[in-house]
């Protein structure tokens, strides 16, 4: 990962380097799978408090709503990988067989998913008019969510260092689903 370095550092500059035409609004701040519920009829998103580890002046700070996809996104990942990683009920011997069915699990419903938001949200004054724009900011959101959970996973979780790091190997070959479905 640190032969990625000046790699990472180049990418954040396209974001940090420039303004975008989108604007800020509040977020949910740590939208995942498990901030979602479904009824039976309808989905509810619940706990709009943020990220935990952030400060509560840092969650009320408007962003873009992008970030909270990049979140979703995110949560696909770790809902694909999960399992495998767990190896509760697959033996060992069968997990390079069906890592690539976990991730085309998981392209299919983060592309399905991106899709869809944005469809529902074209035209709208917090989304970048730009689809060059919404991938840039898009890659940035989900990078920094991987290396967020690469910390995470290192201090709490060693053996789900995979997902994380499968996030910013696929963000450097730039083969994010999101690239795929913006274009």
């Amino acid at each position: 990962m640190l032969l990625l370095e000046q790699e990472i550092i180049k990418k954040l500059g396209k974001f940090t380097g420039r303004r975008f035409s989108a604007m800020k609004t509040r977020i949910h701040g740590d939208y995942h799978l498990g901030q979602v519920l479904y009824t039976g009829q309808d989905f509810i998103i619940i706990d709009f408090e943020g990220e935990p580890a952030r400060s509560m002046r840092e969650r009320r700070i408007k962003d873009s709503p992008l970030r909270d996809v990049a979140g979703m996104i995110n949560s696909f990942q770790y809902a694909a990988y999960a399992v495998l990683v767990q190896h509760a009920h697959i033996r060992t011997e069968d997990i390079p067989f069906l890592e690539p069915w976990a991730e085309a699990w998981y392209r299919y419903v983060a592309g399905t998913f991106l899709h869809a938001y944005l469809q529902n949200v074209k035209g709208a004054q917090f989304i970048p008019t730009l689809e060059a724009d919404v991938q840039t900011i898009l890659d940035i959101y989900i990078l920094d969510k991987a290396i967020h959970d690469l910390g995470y996973e290192i201090n709490n979780r060693p053996d789900w260092l995979l997902i994380p790091l499968r996030a910013i190997l696929r963000l450097m070959k730039n083969a994010e689903p999101a690239e795929e479905t913006v274009k």
